[in-house]
């Protein structure tokens, strides 16, 4: 049977149940797994409406009662938002709490193998906190909910794979961050997600964290004392790894196919070029947005992805947000959800 991904709505006052309303208006999705919306019916029947789409729309309250059918959204209705006070592109702790709620039973979901995987549509960390929830973000609340200590983020961009060593945290903290212990750590949990991947045999560059790697020393000691450690112990356990390498040129050598994952340093370090890779100018908007690539929670007991951009409150409830990262994160959600099946059952 295909895998069965839970696509979590997000924050109702963005566009998250817009992008997968049109995500799910491709029939391709259905190809490759069983998905099944967890979040409010209301508001994803108005999100069909926005988006402009032909589907209609399946409330259940089991899985059990699941079509994953095309043209009929399957929407495990937790009936949380009162759409007549629902205020598109507003900052709501109505919104912000309903949206912790889909992430929590989402999860409870996966931890009892009811679904094989978990896709997740953006949510806003002010109406997550102004409904009480003290998290930085979703991989927060998702370590927090599986009780995971280990865990990383993973950006995805067709070829290129970035992972982070450290990531909410001032540039000044993380410089203390990086720790032999936790670039080891992220080395092995970007070769665990690889191999999640299909890849047999992956290969993973580790960059450094100062200009010129230190220059011997010149220009900071971390690459000697901490990286480079990190990187011949994963070397010893078999791990296909080089490193530190300069970080002005990695991500052109990974791009280019030298690497399947770069491990990266800091949050700006790793986002940065994959961003870049995924940004589209909008006239309408005059600026530019991220419109494609995946997030990916590593080290967590369930498979996560995420579109890798925010709620757009600014394009929310007009129609015209860009579905293709939700595309492409529900896409590698049962990629990886598959292979995991399959290696269990080896």
């Amino acid at each position: 049977m295909k895998p069965i991904v839970g696509i979590t709505m997000g924050d109702a006052a963005g566009v998250g149940p817009e992008v997968i309303a049109k995500a799910l208006s491709i029939k391709d999705i259905y190809e490759s797994c069983r998905p099944v919306v967890i979040g409010d019916a209301r508001v994803m029947e108005q999100a069909v409406a926005i988006a402009r789409v032909d589907d209609q729309i399946n409330p259940i309250h089991d899985l059990k009662d699941a079509g994953f059918k095309h043209g009929k959204v399957d929407v495990l209705d937790l009936e949380n938002i009162d759409i007549q006070n629902l205020k598109m592109g507003q900052v709501d702790a109505m919104t912000g709490k309903a949206s912790v709620e889909y992430v929590e039973k989402a999860v409870d979901l996966a931890l009892n193998r009811k679904i094989e995987a978990i896709a997740t549509a953006p949510i806003n960390k002010e109406a997550m906190n102004k409904a009480g929830y003290d998290y930085a973000g979703h991989t927060e609340l998702l370590a927090h909910l599986t009780k995971t200590k280990d865990y990383a983020m993973m950006l995805v961009k067709g070829s290129l794979r970035v992972t982070h060593v450290t990531t909410h945290v001032s540039l000044r903290k993380a410089c203390d961050m990086i720790k032999k212990e936790r670039i080891y750590t992220v080395i092995g949990l970007t070769y665990e997600a690889l191999r999640s991947m299909g890849m047999r045999e992956p290969r993973i560059a580790v960059a450094g964290l100062n200009p010129h790697c230190g220059e011997g020393g010149l220009f900071g000691f971390e690459e000697i004392g901490e990286i480079r450690p990190a990187v011949e112990l994963a070397r010893e356990e078999g791990i296909d790894v080089e490193g530190p390498l300069p970080a002005d040129t990695v991500y052109v050598k990974a791009r280019g196919g030298a690497y399947d994952a770069v491990v990266a340093m800091y949050h700006d370090q790793g986002h940065i070029p994959v961003k870049l890779l995924g940004l589209e100018w909008s006239e309408e908007h005059k600026k530019w947005s991220s419109v494609s690539g995946v997030n990916i929670t590593l080290g967590l007991p369930l498979v996560r992805t995420s579109v890798d951009h925010g709620t757009a409150f600014g394009k929310a409830g007009k129609g015209t947000a860009n579905p293709q990262s939700m595309v492409e994160a529900i896409g590698f959600a049962a990629e990886m959800a598959e292979n995991n099946l399959s290696a269990k059952n080896i």
